[in-house]
């Protein structure tokens, strides 16, 4: 459950969540956190990677080598992650999230944990729909989330690790329910120009 709301509360990609170290995690005892992320790792097979291991360890994606990536995180996640590692501790190199034998947690196992837990939680008629269907709409339900909540596209692309172009081409048909809000910022905006402009002419 704390991988999965990981991607969820804080829109990680898969490969980013794999990676996820304590050290990266600042999780305070109240309010929100920061997680600042350093790579990702993708499975590519033993046959494609240069040390022979299942998986490969990159930087962050649409980053240069060495960026990190920082994500705001709210006191909900802060609180499962922080019951998770008194719980469970962490791997040898600080991942919280790993496979029984203590390595790199595999997509086949989250996958099949993922399948599993929408079949118990969802109603028969919507197990086969198409409502959570892959792992990857918790990352889309968190960007939706934070665009609809109204926070600007520049601040929720540096969040999720995009560009504004490709944040806006996959995610601008979610946002809806704005256009009154919008409005009257613009109003109130214009009015209190016009205020600041009439003070100015009188002093």
């Amino acid at each position: 459950m704390p991988f999965f709301a990981t991607l969820y509360f804080a829109a990680l990609r898969l490969e980013e969540a794999v990676e996820l170290r304590l050290q990266d995690c600042q999780l305070p005892k109240k309010g929100p956190g920061l997680l600042t992320l350093h790579q990702a790792s993708t499975r590519a097979g033993s046959a494609w990677t240069d040390d022979g291991r299942k998986h490969e360890q990159r930087g962050l994606k649409h980053r240069a080598r060495g960026d990190v990536r920082l994500v705001p995180v709210s006191p909900e996640l802060v609180q499962i992650l922080r019951t998770y590692v008194d719980e469970f501790g962490t791997a040898e190199d600080g991942r919280l999230f790993r496979s029984p034998s203590g390595g790199r947690l595999d997509s086949t196992r989250y996958l099949d944990v993922w399948h599993k837990a929408r079949r118990i939680a969802f109603p028969p008629h919507l197990v086969d729909s198409l409502l959570a269907r892959r792992l990857y709409d918790l990352r889309h339900a968190a960007v939706s989330l934070w665009l609809n909540s109204g926070v600007p596209a520049a601040e929720v692309a540096e969040m999720a690790g995009h560009s504004v172009a490709i944040l806006m081409d996959t995610y601008y048909k979610c946002i809806h329910g704005q256009r009154e809000q919008m409005v009257q910022r613009i109003i109130d905006a214009l009015s209190d120009d016009r205020e600041g402009g009439a003070s100015g002419e009188v002093d």
